[in-house]
């Protein structure tokens, strides 16, 4: 089977970081409110069951294990910190943390994995961090400690689990893979959802219809894509990509909404895909795996599941809290 071409594995990938960036509106307002850990468990528990039915395959006990850590550090511990972050501080804030993710993806691969660290990565992270914060850091920022390091180590977290979901390549196709993590980090939450928040209220139409897009479209069909990636694209180049989500954020508040960008932020757009540019220059493309036991290879998944991976612009009315609640 001959590869896909790098540069349309990147295009692919990084529509997950544009969905995520399209889906506060639903978050705000086709969800039930105070209920983000539970929200969080439903983004990502029916959508993995969903996905086990459709591979018919669960993991080993060799792999089980591993499956819960990445599990864990993909969903778990990175949306509660996330939710933490975005309760907890200016929504510009939490933005500028979240990007902190290459950095800590950088210093992992090379201690986790061995990846040589290449100046020009250092400088495309620390280049987008600086875009970002040109995108949606208001004035009034303000930093609270408990904030602070919920969105540090949400960015560690997924940081950690983009790296250790590149180095553990199970022998089995992106969407099992993504299957298995999706279900491990819902039942993570399920538990903590219980204990810490009320029942939820009557589910209304529109709560149905906003639980099925941020399940099937924000958790199933994006975090597919983003997996696949992350196993054919170097760490340090995907790590790059979620930049791309404030930046949507922002711009699709430009031309739906209406709403004015600033010189700046123009300046941090521009930032933005500079350093995405720029992590790619420096990542090496990877050779795509041959699957194993008769699945379908990730060109027939891709296939499949393009349909259901299409990005659907919205936006809310503010961008001060866009990105954070995005992912």
């Amino acid at each position: 089977m001959k590869p896909m071409n790098r540069g349309l594995d990147v295009l692919i990938t990084a529509l997950a970081p544009a969905v995520w960036g399209s889906t506060y509106l639903v978050t705000t307002e086709f969800l039930p409110p105070d209920h983000p850990t539970t929200m969080a468990a439903t983004r990502a528990l029916p959508a993995g069951l969903l996905l086990l039915l459709v591979v018919r395959k669960l993991p080993g006990r060799d792999w089980l294990g591993k499956v819960m850590l990445v599990g864990a550090l993909n969903f778990s511990i990175f949306f509660c910190c996330l939710f933490i972050a975005a309760y907890r501080l200016p929504g510009g804030v939490a933005a500028t943390l979240g990007a902190m993710q290459a950095l800590f993806v950088i210093a992992l691969a090379r201690g986790l994995m061995g990846t040589p660290v290449r100046l020009l990565s250092v400088v495309a992270a620390l280049s987008g961090v600086f875009g970002v914060a040109l995108l949606v850091l208001g004035p009034e920022a303000a930093l609270d400690p408990i904030g602070v390091a919920a969105g540090i180590g949400g960015s560690a977290s997924m940081g950690a689990g983009t790296v250790l979901t590149r180095k553990w390549q199970p022998p089995v196709s992106a969407l099992t893979f993504t299957a298995w993590q999706l279900t491990a980090g819902g039942l993570l939450l399920v538990p903590v959802a219980m204990v810490f928040e009320p029942s939820l209220p009557p589910l209304e139409p529109r709560y149905l219809g906003g639980i099925a897009y941020l399940s099937l479209i924000g958790g199933a069909a994006t975090y597919f894509l983003w997996f696949r990636g992350i196993a054919r694209i170097e760490p340090s180049a995907v790590s790059m990509l979620p930049m791309m989500s404030p930046m949507t954020a922002v711009i699709l508040g430009w031309v739906v909404l209406g709403q004015t960008l600033s010189p700046v932020q123009w300046l941090g757009v521009a930032i933005v895909l500079g350093s995405v540019w720029a992590g790619q220059r420096v990542g090496r493309a990877l050779p795509s795996r041959e699957p194993s036991g008769g699945e379908l290879s990730g060109r027939e998944v891709f296939d499949k599941c393009n349909s259901a991976a299409a990005v659907v612009p919205d936006t809310g009315p503010s961008l001060q809290r866009q990105y954070e609640t995005s992912k």
